[in-house]
């Protein structure tokens, strides 16, 4: 076995060209919601549940807007959300909410969440149940649907855990709520 040694670095700076693609859009514009600074995403996917997540994080105190052909995002930095003043509404918007779900389960906010008639049939228990043993508390319609309130703790908790089903949308909840 050999030794692996991790060298300081001057920051990460770049580029990085991807097609427009949904999945990628949300966590383009919420790791720009986390970053300190502005961030410009470039073939964002500008459809309805995409959108519904840059409101969403706009609600959380990100600027989101136009530039020129792409989007600008100011961020308001990991650990700095603010709380949102209003329901956050998903419309049909999956990978939105539960990949917004990792990041207020972090944060000591209080979110509630919803979403149109088919958003709120849809299970959240497979994100919930990780989140939980991080410390955030969870009030959810039956069967861990929407509507959904999040209770940030003020100190999230280190775990381990094995999805019981692969899932990207759960393994990036916990890695957006691991983040803070």
């Amino acid at each position: 076995m050999s030794a692996l040694i991790a060298n300081p670095s001057s920051g990460l700076q770049g580029r990085l060209a991807v097609p427009g693609d949904k999945s990628i859009s949300h966590r383009a514009l919420i790791l720009g919601a986390l970053a300190v600074g502005a961030s410009r995403i470039d073939g964002l996917l500008e459809g309805e549940d995409v959108m519904a997540t840059a409101s969403a994080l706009r609600a959380y105190g990100a600027r989101i807007g136009r530039d020129g052909d792409g989007w600008r995002v100011d961020g308001v930095g990991i650990g700095a959300l603010l709380a949102p003043d209003d329901v956050l509404d998903l419309g049909n918007a999956g990978t939105g909410v539960r990949l917004l779900l990792g990041l207020a389960a972090s944060h000591p906010v209080r979110s509630v969440f919803t979403g149109d008639a088919s958003l709120r049939r849809r299970p959240m228990q497979r994100v919930i149940t990780p989140l939980s043993q991080m410390g955030a508390r969870f009030d959810a319609a039956d069967g861990g649907r929407l509507p959904l309130t999040v209770h940030g703790p003020d100190v999230t908790m280190p775990i381990e855990y094995r999805t019981p089903v692969a899932s990207a949308q759960v393994k990036s909840a916990v890695l957006l709520a691991g983040l803070n």
